[in-house]
This record gives structure tokens, sequence and C-alpha cells, in this order.
């Protein structure tokens, strides 16, 4: 009697039992809760939210942000961390989900909404890195050049050699992943040097913490939002999730760890890169659209050293943006056409060496990335990006996937307010691409 009474008292534990959680579940998470991680075990999280990052903070992130400088001095930093927020809320989404699901996100996506919905999510995203490719590889190389000297399609070629040959590890993602930690630790030391030696205002840079609008910077502000609220970056995020084995015990670290740091490291290299506008070019007067010429007034401002620094932290954006592109335009293409979700996958290694020949092809060809391309580029976007919103929010409040993981109110709030700014995007691209 007594054991039967204390069976019955086990299995009606809060939490357990009942088709919840079971008690051995519960018991390992109340134990591993009570243990802390080593330093060292919580860097060993870091990692998938890194990879969205260098993904999101490319060579058309950097160049808004110079327009922004170089135009309007510090008043659009906001904008710059509005939608860091509001990126940081969808990867985290993201994040559970690739957690929570027993297969990949396309995968999963098939499964609740139906195959075609997966395909069309995985098409879109190829095409996107498609035509991403070809202004990745050509800032890789343009990168380069700034700092060694010589043709930049020459360092192009060499650079995208390099990153095929990352894809020829057995281990594909786990390499790519570490290769891009370093990266984004190497062009956050380069910004953040780049920005002192700039000497600039940092009360006045302060006061662009203060949403305003300056007249005419409408467009601009669109541009910084679509290049900082990444969706595609937080949509792969739950692919490497997955791959690294994340489980729902790890999933506070994880946030603490990876996915803040991760969104927000890209988010403070841009608004640097806006400082270093504003500063340079209001000590000079001169005005520069793009960072060849932001680099070219650098130098004589803060000496080799600062230009050198500035450079590799363009290079390092360019090539870390080249890789993830490359990755994730296989990996979900390959989950889209059911031929595996993983980056070691035979077909999604092949498909990320064509988005790679790609990329290198048109940059051959024309010398630089043609305008029509980037064109497309955004057009594919607007048509993409707010079905991928729509996914992972719609994904993240399946209760029968999610169960406790699912999204709160307030998650839900802020998700629908990032899909909000992402339509509004979408929009106003559709009118600036139809106005010529």
């Amino acid at each position: 009697m007594s054991e039967r009474t204390k069976t019955r008292h086990t299995s009606t534990t809060p939490g357990t039992g009942y088709g919840r959680v079971s008690t051995e579940s519960m018991r390992a998470i109340v134990e591993s809760s009570g243990r802390r991680r080593s330093f060292w075990q919580q860097l060993a999280l870091i990692g998938p939210a890194f990879v969205a990052g260098a993904w999101q903070f490319g060579p058309g992130n950097l160049t808004t942000a110079v327009q922004a400088g170089s135009g309007y001095q510090y008043t659009l930093i906001w904008v710059v961390v509005v939608s860091t927020i509001l990126m940081i809320f969808l990867t985290d989404m993201s994040v559970r989900l690739g957690i929570k699901s027993p297969v990949s996100l396309i995968s999963s996506i098939k499964d609740h909404l139906g195959t075609p919905v997966g395909v069309l999510a995985g098409i879109g995203v190829f095409l996107i890195t498609l035509m991403f490719s070809v202004g990745n590889a050509v800032g890789a190389g343009l990168g380069l050049s700034m700092l060694f000297g010589g043709a930049p399609i020459m360092w192009t070629v060499i650079c995208t050699v390099a990153v095929a040959s990352l894809l020829l590890f057995r281990n594909v993602y786990r390499v790519i992943e570490k290769v891009l930690v370093v990266v984004v630790a190497a062009m956050a030391v380069a910004f953040i040097l780049s920005a002192f030696i700039a000497n600039p205002d940092w009360v006045s840079a302060a006061s662009g913490l203060i949403p305003t609008a300056p007249d005419g910077a409408w467009l601009l502000i669109v541009a910084l939002v679509g290049t900082n609220f990444s969706v595609n970056a937080a949509f792969y995020t739950s692919y490497g999730t997955k791959e690294r084995g994340r489980t729902e015990e790890q999933y506070r670290d994880v946030t603490i760890v990876d996915t803040i740091p991760g969104i927000v490291a890209p988010g403070i290299m841009t608004s640097l890169v806006i400082v270093v506008a504003a500063a340079v070019l209001g000590s000079t007067g001169e005005t520069a659209g793009t960072i060849v010429a932001l680099a070219g007034i650098f130098e004589p401002l803060a000496g080799p050293v600062g230009s050198t620094l500035f450079a590799l932290g363009f290079f390092g954006a360019a090539f870390s943006s080249m890789i993830a592109n490359a990755t994730a335009g296989g990996t979900m293409l390959s989950d889209g056409l059911g031929r595996g979700a993983s980056s070691g996958s035979r077909t999604a290694k092949i498909v990320s060496g064509a988005i790679l020949a790609f990329g290198v092809t048109v940059a051959l060809v024309f010398q630089q990335a043609p305008v029509q391309l980037i064109v497309i580029a955004q057009a594919l976007t607007v048509l993409v990006a707010p079905l991928l919103a729509v996914l992972i929010i719609v994904m993240a409040n399946r209760r029968s996937l999610m169960g406790e993981m699912r999204n709160r109110w307030w998650q839900n709030v802020l998700g629908v307010v990032g899909l909000v700014s992402v339509v509004a995007l979408s929009v106003r691209l559709v009118l600036s691409l139809a106005g010529g």
C-alpha cells in the first residue's frame, strides 16, 4: 500500500506524467540546473548565433553603415539598435525550434504546414544566397586588395578556393563555425580600435540612440533595417542549433553566451562603422559613399595602422559572410528538396559549391557586383523574408511541437513587431524597385 501511494505521488509530480515531461527527464533537468557549468563549458556553447551574425554582417551591411555615417552623422544609430533587438528575439525563436524539433526546421515545416511550404522556403533562401554570393566574393577580394595590393579579382578567386576547401571537411559545420567565431572576434577588435583611432564625438554618438528620421533618410533607414534584421540568418540558426545537438536544459546558457552576444556583436560593429564614418568625414569635410572611399579618407587621418585595421575589418565581414552564405544556401536547399538537412550532406556540399562558383564566375566576367543582381537579390528578399518570419513565428507557437518552450505573449508581440517591420520593408522596396 505504501509503495502504491509512493508511485501515485511520483506520477503526479507537477510537470510530469500524463503526456508531459517524464519523471526521469524532469529529474535530469533539476539536477543539471543545480550544476553550474565551468567557464570553458559555457564557451563550448558559442557558435550558431555567431554564424548567423557573420552571415548578416556582410558588404551590404557595411555599405549602408558608411552611407548612414557619411550622410547623417550619428543620427541613425538607433535604427541599428532597434533592428538588433528584433533580430535577437527572432533568432531566439529559431534556437528554440532547433532544440525542440525532432527534425530540421524545413522538414518540421513540411510535417506541420505541408511539403510545398517547406520546399518554397528552401528554394527561396537558396536564390537569395545565390544572388548575394557575388557581392560577398567581390567584397572579400576587395578587402584583401586593400590590405596587400594586387588585383581584387585575383584575391576573389583565392578567397573562393579557400572557402571551397572548407567544404571538403567531413564535419563541415563544426569547422565553419570555429572559423567564423575567430573571424567575428578579429572584426570586433579591428572596428573597436578603428573607432577609437577616429576620435569621434562620443556624446553626439550617444545622442544617435534617440529615434529621429532626418529628411530624405527613409530609404537608408529601410536599408539599415534590411541588413541588420536578417530573417534569413535567424532562420538558419535553427540548423546550427540542431547540428550542435543543443538540449532544453542548455537553453539558458546558450541564450547568454551565444544568442545574445552572437547577434549583438554585428550590431555593435555596424554602429562603430557609422561612428567611424561620421568622425572621419566630420573631421575632413569630405564625403564617401563606399568602404573604399572611406578607407582612402581614413588613411591620412589615422595613418597606415588605422587604415589597415579598417580594411581588415572589411575583409573579415565579406569573407565571413561569404562562408556562411554558401553554407546556409546549400543546407536549406538540400533540406527543401529532401536530400539531407546537414551541411555535411553530399547535396548540401554540391549546392554550396555551386553558390561559390556562381559568385566567382560573375565576378570574373563583370569584375564587380552587377547592379542587376543586387536588385534581383533585393526583390527576392522582399518575397522570401516575410514568409520566413511568418514561418518562424507560427512554428514557435505550435504547442504540439514546442511544449513548454513555445512563445510567450510578449515574445509574440515582439515577433509581430519584427514581422510588421519586414513587411513594411518589403513594401518600401517594391515601391523603390517599381520606381526604377
